[in-house]
């Protein structure tokens, strides 16, 4: 059944909140776990599509699994296909891991091209070069991704072109298992980077320097179960911090990791937002219009580009004028012409846009072109006066664990509504 969100704005969030855990930590996680033939068990998951969908793939492959609210089981043992064909490829990003994963318990992988949200070109140049470098030949054919290592992997130093999460944590599941060192010199450092390597040394690989951007693997024969828990999720944590600064509310979020959040924090203390951090809590609190900043989206520890969008929205309803320059994704800016319809102004060149702060925002009907996105125009219904309808929430529930309740207890007025054809407001 396809729904909408439906939010009346203009009521402070306040109150406590709980994190669930990384959404792009899990979605490699759950294929890592090919690379073993025992039982895995993974808590602090968080419930979304894109873990349930993985969940499906596996299974459909061979694994045995079993869920209980925020953990699974997975026995990959049974998995013995290492063709990987299947609808829920095409609907997200992360299943290229599944080429990686596969690659290096087989030595060979076909894995139907991935889909996802279309926020701008994100080719998987990097991952084949990694694949091979490590003596794999890959090919495109028919939409599928083919790898095969006929005479075994072998460890070697790799230079990424460019910072590549996806790359990054590929080559880490393709090397682990490989025989010798393998060095990925320009390596991604974001979090969920470190809580695959810190997943896979669970396992008993043997993989350094995760966070930093030269990662050394040694291979190892062979990878035994384990039990592990993922990270809070970095971005839940940053929308809800905007969440908070964009009602002039009182927030205390928990189950967070506050050094993950640096780039935020500074970034919303510049604008005039307190941010306190504890131990595992941040507390936002905000209780006057924000100041105008300029952001640049960079891999982490920079600014995320994950967060580009929401505090887009944020700085619609600031004072003065701000620069936003998105480094990483071409594409991310389709929010613009939503928020628009509630009354921002904003302009857009190329990359950078500028975002003219105005008095308020006012509800409207928008539709989610991306995860994002449709986070993005949470906070501005949440903000805005009157009535605000989200159509496109199917890439919400990508990636925020059930969002909507998280807010109605913190005192929003959001609710979900079946969505008649008639309610597209783009198809009429």
């Amino acid at each position: 059944m396809r729904e909408k969100l439906v939010i009346r704005g203009g009521k402070p969030l306040c109150g406590s909140v709980t994190v669930s855990g990384a959404k792009n930590a899990a979605v490699a996680i759950l294929p890592a776990t090919i690379l073993c033939e025992n039982e895995c068990e993974i808590d602090n998951l968080p419930d979304i599509v894109d873990v349930h969908l993985l969940d499906s793939l596996l299974c459909s492959m061979g694994a045995k699994t079993s869920a209980s609210k925020t953990t699974m089981t997975i026995d990959a043992g049974g998995v013995k296909e290492y063709v990987v064909n299947n609808d829920a490829v095409k609907m997200m990003r992360a299943s290229y891991y599944l080429l990686g994963a596969l690659l290096g318990r087989f030595g060979k992988a076909e894995v139907c091209l991935p889909g996802g949200c279309a926020i701008g070109l994100r080719p998987i140049d990097q991952h084949v070069k990694g694949m091979e470098a490590l003596g794999a030949s890959v090919k495109t054919e028919y939409g599928m991704l083919k790898a095969e290592a006929p005479c075994g992997l072998v460890g070697t130093d790799i230079y990424l072109d460019i910072v590549s999460v996806g790359a990054t944590i590929n080559i880490m599941l393709a090397a682990v298992k490989a025989k010798g060192r393998t060095t990925i010199v320009n390596a991604a450092k974001e979090p969920h980077v470190v809580d695959v390597a810190n997943f896979l040394n669970c396992m008993g690989a043997k993989v350094k320097g995760a966070g930093t951007d030269i990662v050394r693997i040694t291979g190892v024969e062979h990878l035994h179960g384990c039990t592990y828990s993922i990270i809070p999720d970095q971005i839940e944590t940053g929308t809800l911090m905007i969440a908070a600064a964009a009602t002039r509310g009182d927030l205390t979020i928990k189950n967070v990791i506050p050094t993950h959040m640096e780039a935020l924090s500074a970034k919303l203390i510049e604008m005039g937002v307190t941010v306190e951090e504890g131990d595992d809590t941040l507390r936002v609190t905000c209780q006057k219009k924000p100041k105008h900043v300029n952001i640049k989206t960079l891999p982490y520890p920079g600014f995320p580009t994950d967060l580009q969008q929401p505090a887009t929205v944020l700085l619609s309803t600031a004072e003065g004028a701000s620069i936003i320059v998105e480094n990483i994704f071409e594409s991310r800016f389709k929010h613009i012409n939503e928020i628009r319809r509630m009354g921002a102004n904003v302009s857009i060149d190329g990359r950078v846009c500028v975002v003219e702060g105005v008095e308020r925002l006012t509800g409207a009907p928008v539709r989610a072109t991306d995860l994002r996105a449709g986070a993005a125009l949470i906070v501005a219904g949440l903000m805005a006066d009157g009535r605000t309808e989200i159509t496109g929430i199917k890439y919400i529930d990508r990636g925020y664990d059930h969002i909507e309740n998280k807010l109605k207890q913190l005192g929003a007025d959001i609710h979900r509504e079946k969505l008649e054809d008639i309610d597209e407001y783009d198809l009429m």
